[in-house]
């Protein structure tokens, strides 16, 4: 990944990012050739020297039973959107400029362990839906599914058929482009027009990388 050093997000940056509800692509080079899965992951810097993501795959899934080869990679992708040069305040000055994409990700390799323990996919599938379900009533009094909602019978069935993946990390390659390049009163611009869209998640995130920028 190409990271300009203005793009450069630090510890505290990453954390955030893979510790945020989200879900990412699980890419494995197997005999088959790449293979690719979208799932809901969650990060475990407690395990090992760069923590680990886990997540589960339907067990009928080709990663489940193709060997990756060597390190397997995770893409984790934060809040995206276009940038208008409409927005800057550059543009009137000058006019020398041009849209852009605003985005975070981080692409988080590692060595991949499947688990087909019983107690450890449980463990896992009570942390995710409980990490989803607490973002998802943040902001409202409804009130959060449960796995214990369900009937045992059901849930245990659920579990067979799913195979549990563990991404134990060897090293993370990150970037935030929030517009850390632009002056001041651009990236006023920009807060501005993607909060009138709606985008009030990467607005806050542009917000956030320019209060981190060096004085």
């Amino acid at each position: 990944m190409y990271i300009p050093a203005h793009f450069a997000p630090g510890p505290d940056a990453i954390h955030d990012l893979l510790a945020r509800p989200a879900a990412g692509n699980l890419v494995t080079m197997t005999s088959l050739g790449l293979l690719a899965t979208f799932a809901p992951f969650i990060y475990d810097p407690s395990i090992g020297e760069h923590g680990a993501l886990q997540g589960h795959l339907a067990r009928n899934n080709a990663q489940c039973s193709e060997s990756p080869i060597g390190e397997s990679l995770v893409i984790i992708q934060g809040a995206d959107a276009y940038i208008s040069p409409s927005w800057y305040a550059s543009k009137a000055e000058h006019g020398r400029v041009v849209p852009t994409w605003n985005y975070s990700t981080a692409h988080v390799y590692g060595n991949l362990v499947l688990h087909d323990d019983p107690v450890w996919l449980a463990n896992l599938v009570r942390r995710l839906t409980d990490l989803h379900e607490a973002d998802l009533h943040e902001a409202d009094s409804g009130r959060p599914w449960s796995v214990d909602d369900a009937p045992d019978r059901y849930i245990a069935g659920q579990l067979r058929a799913i195979v549990g993946v563990e991404l134990l990390i060897t090293r993370i390659e990150a970037k935030t482009k929030l517009s850390q390049n632009r002056p001041s009163t651009d990236i006023d611009g920009v807060v501005g027009g993607l909060t009138a869209r709606g985008q009030a998640e990467i607005a806050a995130d542009v917000e956030r990388a320019r209060r981190e920028l060096p004085n």
